[in-house]
Order: C-alpha cells, then structure tokens, then sequence
C-alpha cells in the first residue's frame, strides 16, 4: 500500500466533493485566482474579516478587526449651536437658503466637522516558491460551511487550502495541504499599510503590531504557525520545508474597548485567543456547527439552468444579456445571508458601509455608518430571512447613539430625547458634519428605531419591547414633539431645518423626514398600548401626528420631495428619499393611498432605472412594493450587471466579480438591499397580512423558500410552480391570528402558539 497520507485527508474531503452534486445557489467559485481585491473571497465572525485572494505562487489574507478606527473618544456636539437655531430657520421661511447654510456651517455643525474612519489593518503572505507552473485551479466560498477553499496542480502534487473565520475560536484559520508527504514548502510573513507598524517573529508566531496615523488606536495581529514541516526564521517570515500540512491561526485586537474607553491590551487579548485556540479540524467543526445554527434556518430554491454550472464570474456576465439563471438570484440571497453573519454578530459591532471588509486607510465615505439610508439598508433582510441575532449589534448601537445623541438635542437643539443626523461611527458621533446641505438631518436616529419596532413585528417579544425597543423609540420621539416647528405658510408642524437625502440642499419641511416620524410616533402609539403603559404620551404623539404636513402631489402628477413643488423631473439622482413611506415604511400602499402611490410611481419613472449599487436594491424594494414585478425584475438585472468584464471597468452600479455591491466602490448594502428585495417580490407581510407572491416575475415562475420569517411571529415555507402557488407551510411562534392573502383571495386562521399548519393553493388548511 501507498503511504496513509496518500489517502483522503479530512482537509480534501471537505473541500473536493463531487461538483456535480453541489449547489448552485450555495457555491461562488472560480477558475482563477483574485487579481484584486474586488475579485478576493471574504470571510468573517463579525470582529474579524478577512479577504481571501487563492494566489498560487503567493496567496494574500488581507484581513481587519471591527474597533481599528482614527480618532480617540470624544463629544461631537457643537456648544451653544442652539442659539442659532431660530435664525437658520427663519432664513428658510423667508428663502434664503444659501443664507441659511453658510450660518449653520459656521455656527451648528459637529466639532470637529468631519467624523472617523476604519482601518484596514494588516496583510498576511504565504509564498508558495516553484509553484508557477500549475494547473486544474479551483477557488470557491462554499456558503454552507462558511469556508473559502482553493486546490490546484503543480509538480505532480496536489496543493489545497481552506480558510474560515470562527465565531467560537474568535480566529481565522488557514489550512494548507499537499497530497504527497513532505512536498509542501512555503514562507509566511506579515505587512501593513500603515505607516506606524512593526513585525516581529518569536517561536512559530509572527505578530504585527500597527497604530493608526491620526488617533489613539493601535493593534496588535499574531500569526501562529502549526506544521508537520521544519521550521526556520529568516529575513522577517517563517519559512517551512518538507511538510505535508500546516495551519496558520489568526487573531488581532486593539486598545479599544467601547466608545468611551481605550484601555484595552490587545497583545494580552490576543495572546488568550491563539492559546485557546483548538486544532484545525476541531475548530473547522466547531465553526461550521455555529454558522449552519443561523444558515442552515432558510432556504431559497430557484431553478438552475446551464449557465447556472459556469463559474460565478461567468455567470455574471451571462445574466447581463441572457438572464435565464434564476439560481443566481437564490445565489444572492444566500450570499446576503452569509455576509450578514460573517459582519454582524452578537457582541460584535454592526456591518458598516464595507460589512466589515476594507483594504484602505482613507476608505471612500470613510466606511463608517452612514444612516440616511446605508447602514439601515444592511439590515432589511435580517428578520425575514430568519437571522435576528445578527440584528442585536444594530440595537447596541443605538442604544449608544441613544447616549451622545441625548448631549446633541440638548445642545443643537435644546431638546429632550435624543437625535442622530446622517452618520456615526466607532464613536458614536450624533452631531451634524460634513456640510449642512446634507449634514444637518434629523431623522437618523428615528429610522434606526424603527429596526426595534420591526423586531417586535417578527417576534411579538414583548419582553424585548419593554426593556429595549419602546424606551429607545420614546427617547427619539420625546425629540420630535420638542423639535417639530409649525410652518407660517400652512400652519402645519414640519421638520426645520433638515434635508431629503442627499438632495436639494438645506430646508424646511422635507417629506422623507415627516413619513419617518410619523411611522415612528405610530410605532410608539402601538407599543404603549401594547405594554399598557404611558397612555397621556401616545395620546400627545397621536395629536401631533395629526398636525404634521402630510404627502402631497405636485404639478408634474409626483410625490412632492419638499413642501413646495419644486422637484425636478430631469433629474436622475441617485436618493429617492421621499419614496420612504412605501418601503421601508408603509403609509403609502395600493389599497389604502392609491392616488400617492400613482404619485409615488410617477417620481420613480421620473427618477429613472439607473443608479449606484444600493439605489438599484432600494427600486427593487420599491418596485416590488408596488406589485410590479418586471420591473422589479428589471432593477435586479440591473444590480446583476457586472462591474467590469474580462478587466474592463464599467461605470454605473453593479456587482463584482465576487458579487459585492458596486457602489462604486465597494459597498455592501446592495447586498443587503437586493435580497431583501428580491424576497418582497415573493411575500410581504407589513400590511397586517402575510401577501403571497405579491410580484412575483415573469423569470422565477417555480421554486421553493423555507424559513422566511412574517411579521405577526410566523415562519413560512411556499412552494410555487408555473407561476402558481403549490403549497404553504406556517409555524405560529405567537399564536396570533394569520391573515393569508393569495391574489383576491384572503383567509384568516386563528393560530395556537407553537403549531403548524399547512394549506393547499387554494390556501385551505389541510389536515
């Protein structure tokens, strides 16, 4: 008999099952290496991520940990801003907005004006000398493992490699295998883009130790190094000779410790992660049974087609101009889901405009949160697609924001409650910045509550009502009641001063603000009745409510943006923020306004297809809201166009090649966006009912989903074919009444927590 190791490792095992039996909705895998960063693979446990680019002479993990951010811990509020804040507003009610904005930029912005950005940290090399010459490459993300793992030819010998990040072990793992024994010979050495770094090497360990160039954070990252082969230390890396396995351990940490403290030590930390560290089949095991805990919850079956068996790259491509792949969009969903948990889990921070995936020291928008639209956007499909723990990183940051946006109301606006304008980031900033054009808006912190109130939709966890969200959500509120200012030309309460993201400029009266706030002060009504508590306040919030300037129709038949009907219907901006109170919000809807929603429409055309990464996901969504499925199909083609083809850069919004949104760059809540959009188009349930494929297209005329979440505390399989629905399955987790609408048909069904029920097409409850 050949030598034992000649037989099937545990490392070629999972990686090299039959292709034939894989998942196309599972799988992104390639032919090739990554040329750049857009092409690599990510990989993350929520504080650590990572990019993987499968190189062959030399692979590159380029890799970040959450809290390595520039600045230091610090109030951005402006003192005495509110003194000026009677004479901003007065300059709008006469028109001088220019007047308007030049005083806000000198007296009632953020100090310092600009906030923070994230660090990439380091970079990790394994050099693979006389490896030049291969062949049969593969790379792929293998979704239902959570695992990046390549394989090619050269020599004679077989070369394979996984690498993972684990939740459980806090460390990326990276596992290197050859088929004959001894012949795998490579180097490992660390680097970064800092400026401030230093490398050492102690033992089998290489750490990295950075500092950033403007603030008080610094990381340390070690590399721990395990192999069957010799070992030797030279000019900066860990060489080893004549091995048949090896597995490098990664961990990172910083100073940080929360907003307010930075006097953590991060080569203690990280000595305790590399320490604990199990072996890489008992970590690989350990990981895999905690990530398939979350996404193994949902499932999305589209049907494949030949080009569903091309590389992931090519079938981007194919999708452009022949898009008869439904798979991929299962694919997209799937890969949403992943990114999710791999950026934002449970005591970790939350997905930022990168999730948690930056090469740069001076990223485009600074990667932070960005929370007139972006950082919201990350997390449309968190409940719906059955993942509500990766929501909890969301919720602590806004009890956070909650803190510094309390100082802000107080000092901006000499308000109670507390306010969070258009961004934040590691320091939980609350403060206007950048310019008041687009800086100074009102209404982040009461978006951001909202994503508590869709917790308890899903869940009806009253629990969670009463000691999280209802307090969060009374606090933004309180803010609004002191804040709204009755306008002098209708006398209705509006939003001043404030803007329509990211349009128009500095104003008084943006609609996009008003929908928010009154979803928000319905939201708080609900939830007082609901815990039987704080009857006088849901009593002032509903007389309020009903004296903010409502959605109006403007001359061209659009929603107006503004209180006065001045939108543009030239213009293609890239914000359709009035659009708000169709999706995510829901006071705009086909039965209850159809006059405002032809008006909504009408914006939208005027808006037109176009647009970045995240506005295509956003039209989606909008589309789908309002039951027009092609062309919600339409906006989906759209963000599947690839950003460039065989090298060749595009302009416009897209995908990459690893199908990461293109803003461009890089942003992920087109991700997010597009899958929580292309799930709208199969069920909707904020209406009171759970809506059966509502608009669905032409193109997905079959499948099955399993697992998907519907508010009222429902989880849900369906079945459709031909464009028909086949089967349903509902569990009640509440035991609320379920209200089921399939076309003109509607059914009520009074559910018992815990059971199950199943219905035929005709939505019949079959025994």
């Amino acid at each position: 008999m050949k030598p034992l190791i000649q037989t099937v490792t545990f490392l070629t095992f999972i990686i090299f099952q039959c292709r034939a039996q894989s998942d196309v909705a599972s799988k992104l895998w390639y032919k090739q290496p990554a040329k750049q960063w857009e092409e690599a693979l990510p990989i993350g446990n929520g504080a650590l991520a990572a990019m993987v680019f499968g190189g062959v002479e030399t692979d590159q993990i380029q890799f970040n940990e959450e809290t390595l951010w520039t600045g230091e811990p610090r109030s951005y509020a402006h003192k005495g801003a509110s003194a000026h804040l009677g004479e901003i507003r007065r300059l709008l009610n006469e028109g001088q907005q220019k007047e308007a904005e030049k005083l806000a930029n000198e007296q009632f912005m953020s100090q310092p004006m600009r906030q923070m950005a994230y660090q990439a940290f380091g970079d990790v090399y394994v050099d693979f000398p006389g490896h030049a010459q291969h062949s049969a490459y593969v790379r792929e993300l293998d979704l239902r493992d959570a695992t990046v793992k390549s394989s090619y030819q050269s020599g004679g010998v077989r070369y394979t490699r996984a690498a993972f990040a684990s939740y459980p072990a806090k460390a990326i793992y990276y596992h290197i295998n050859s088929s004959q024994k001894g012949k795998l010979n490579f180097a490992v050495r660390m680097d970064a883009i800092h400026a401030s770094k230093e490398v050492k090497i102690n033992g089998n360990e290489i750490e990295l130790g950075v500092r950033v160039d403007k603030g008080a954070l610094h990381g340390i990252a070690r590399v721990k190094l395990i192999t069957d082969g010799a070992v030797k230390q030279e000019a900066g890396k860990l060489t080893v000779s004549n091995a048949t396995q090896a597995t490098l351990v990664l961990a990172a940490a910083t100073n940080y410790i929360d907003y307010k403290t930075i006097n953590g030590d991060p080569a203690q930390k990280v000595a305790g992660i590399l320490q604990q560290a199990p072996a890489f089949q008992t970590a690989w095991t350990a990981h895999r049974a905690d990530y398939q805990k979350l996404y193994n919850r949902f499932a999305l079956t589209l049907p494949a087609s030949n080009a569903s068996a091309s590389p992931t790259d090519e079938r981007l491509s194919q999708f452009k101009s022949k898009p008869d792949d439904p798979a991929l969009l299962a694919l997209y969903v799937q890969f949403a889901r992943y990114l999710l948990i791999a950026s934002s889990r449970p005591g970790t921070h939350p997905a930022n405009l990168q999730g948690k995936w930056n090469h740069k020291l001076n990223p485009s928008w600074d990667s932070k949160y960005t929370v007139n639209i972006n950082t919201e956007m990350n997390y449309w499909p968190a409940e719906m697609t059955n993942l509500r723990e990766c929501h909890e990183p969301l919720f602590q940051m806004v009890k956070d924001v909650s803190q510094t946006g309390t100082e802000v109301a107080k000092e901006h606006y000499n308000a109670k409650g507390w306010v969070l304008h258009h961004n934040t980031d590691v320091w939980r900033g609350a403060a206007p910045i950048n310019a008041s054009n687009h800086g100074i808006w009102v209404t982040g912190g009461a978006w951001l509550s909202l994503h508590l109130w869709e917790r308890y939709r899903f869940t009806e966890d009253k629990a969670f009502l009463q000691n999280t969200a209802y307090p969060l959500m009374k606090g933004a509120a309180e803010f609004f009641l002191d804040f709204l200012v009755k306008d002098p030309k209708t006398g209705f309460l509006i939003s001043s001063p404030s803007n329509s993201p990211e349009n128009g400029g500095l104003v008084a009266g943006p609609t996009m603000d008003h929908q928010i706030i009154r979803a928000l002060f319905k939201a708080c009504i609900e939830s007082a009745d609901i815990l039987k508590t704080d009857a006088a306040f849901a009593q002032k919030l509903a007389e309020t409510s009903q004296q903010i300037a409502p959605n109006r129709i403007g001359r061209y038949g659009q929603l107006q943006e503004w209180m006065t009907d001045i939108d543009d219907t030239t213009s293609h901006h890239r914000h359709v923020s009035h659009l708000w109170g169709i999706y995510p919000g829901e006071e705009i809807t086909p039965t209850g306004t159809p006059e405002l929603l032809k008006a909504a429409m009408q914006s939208l055309r005027y808006r037109g297809d176009d647009g970045t990464g995240w506005s295509l996901a956003w039209k989606i969504n909008y589309w789908a809201r309002f039951l027009d499925g092609e062309h919600a199909y339409t906006m989906i083609r759209k963000l599947f166009t690839p950003v460039y083809d065989a090298g060749q850069k595009m302009s416009g919004g897209g995908s990459y090649p690893n199908l990461f949104d293109a803003h461009p760059p890089f942003q992920i809540d087109g991700n997010f966006g597009g899958a929580a959009g292309i799930l709208e188009t199969l069920v909707q349930s904020h209406l009171g009912e759970i809506n059966l494929l509502p608009a669905l297209p032409e193109a997905l005329p079959t499948g099955q989903v399993t697992g998907l979440c519907a508010r009222g505390g429902f989880e849900m399989d369906m079945t459709w074919k031909n464009g028909k629905l086949e089967a349903l399955t509902i569990h009640s987790k509440a035991g609320k009444p379920c209200k089921l609408r399939y076309g003109n048909k509607v059914v009520s069904v009074n559910t018992t927590k815990g059971k199950t029920y199943r219905f035929g097409p005709d939505l019949k409850v079959l025994k």
